[in-house]
């Protein structure tokens, strides 16, 4: 039988994009009460538009946030420093709109239930060893890569606005190549060619050597294409020219539209929503049963109504990768985790001022120790308890 090929693409956007702007903001809101009230409750939202930026909410904590010189440091350390690169910390407009949660969520929360109403996702597969879709890892390595040429200025006409995607194929499931590489970096106008239409070949062929190739190269071929700077340039950028708001990129914080994503947002909420604890811990599980052998692919669906603790549901498919059963990791799901929020919080030590490092280059497939979800501590004895299933 002919082996079926297909494409798959994924995309990421980095620090200086204005939607990551929005969402570090937030986060970095929420970091400022946990530091001061771990039990503090915050649903942060930013908006940003050329010169102005805008955070609304609800927030209750006996601690105190600066919004205006939080806001402006946060600016300042993605990038938006000088008026070339068409937003400012220094004279940008800030509004604070902030306001109490409402009590009548209060009272629900505060006995233990969840947060809202809805249904998060889990998924982990083996296809990097993050245990991560490859399309996504790859187009968040990246921006981050943009980001780190840009910060050391080895390409010194960088700007903080950037955007990536890559595009993988697939042979009977498993990914074999990168077809394409698409990035689209903000820069200065020294570098485009005499029409001030494009940028140059050499800046154009720099930012391939720089930073495309040192990130896919086990995927390259002679038949990759790099798209860059399509348009032929991209002077104005960030919040000039587009307008941001907190939670617009929940398949880029995900898994990359490689399966389906919650139905909230994640930034600038604390853990009680379960739009973020329980996406987490459904991170965490599938990770733990990918990485424990018990299945190829694991994808979790979770439900939750406002005010009560225990889900609605529990779903799993393995894609039919699975050693034993769906219902039975079902089974082992339910005897090695909490999926109260309380257990949630307590399991995944989530009351930690941690959230503004998750806001860009993907909440999963992260390395650093903020980021407990991506522990595979449970892997042993979820192995050990399947075994005898």
């Amino acid at each position: 039988m002919e082996k079926r090929r297909y494409l798959f693409t994924s995309e990421s956007v980095g620090e200086g994009h204005p939607d990551k702007v929005c969402d570090q903001i937030s986060d970095g809101i929420l970091d400022c009460v946990l530091r001061q009230d771990p039990y503090g409750r915050v649903a942060c939202e930013t908006y940003v538009t050329m010169g102005l930026l805008i955070v609304g909410g609800e927030i209750t904590t006996t601690g105190f946030v600066d919004v205006h010189n939080l806001t402006r440091n946060i600016l300042k350390e993605i990038g938006y420093d000088h008026p070339k690169y068409g937003f400012d910390y220094h004279t940008c407009a800030i509004i604070n709109t902030i306001h109490s949660q409402s009590p009548d969520i209060a009272q629900g929360v505060n006995a233990g239930g969840a947060g809202d109403q809805g249904f998060m996702v889990g998924y982990a597969c083996k296809e990097t060893p993050e245990l991560m879709p490859l399309p996504i890892m790859l187009a968040h390595h990246l921006v981050r890569k943009t980001a780190e040429v840009r910060r050391a200025k080895i390409l010194k006409y960088l700007g903080p606005d950037c955007k990536s995607q890559v595009s993988v194929e697939y042979v009977d499931g498993h990914p074999k190549r990168v077809d394409s590489v698409v990035i689209a970096c903000q820069h200065t106008d020294d570098i485009l060619d005499p029409s001030g239409m494009h940028i140059t070949k050499k800046a154009r062929q720099e930012i391939i050597d720089v930073i495309a190739k040192p990130i896919v190269k086990e995927y390259l071929d002679k038949n990759t294409k790099f798209y860059i700077n399509e348009t032929g340039k991209f002077v104005v950028g960030g919040p000039q020219s587009d307008t941001g708001m907190t939670g617009r990129k929940i398949v880029v914080d995900t898994y990359g539209g490689m399966v389906a994503s919650g139905g909230g947002a994640f930034s600038g909420k604390d853990p009680t929503k379960v739009d973020r604890s329980a996406a987490y811990m459904g991170r965490y599980i599938a990770k733990n049963i990918v990485a424990a052998g018990i299945a190829d692919k694991c994808l979790l669906h979770i439900a939750y109504v406002i005010g009560r603790a225990e889900p609605l549901a529990v779903m799993v498919d393995t894609y039919g990768t699975g050693k034993i059963s769906e219902p039975a990791i079902e089974t082992l799901i339910k005897d090695n985790f909490d999926l109260t929020p309380q257990g949630m919080i307590q399991s995944l030590d989530l009351l930690r001022p941690i959230y503004r490092k998750t806001a860009c280059y993907g909440h999963f497939g992260r390395t650093e120790p903020e980021f407990s979800w991506e522990q595979t501590d449970k892997a042993q004895a979820l192995k050990k308890q399947a075994a005898k299933l």
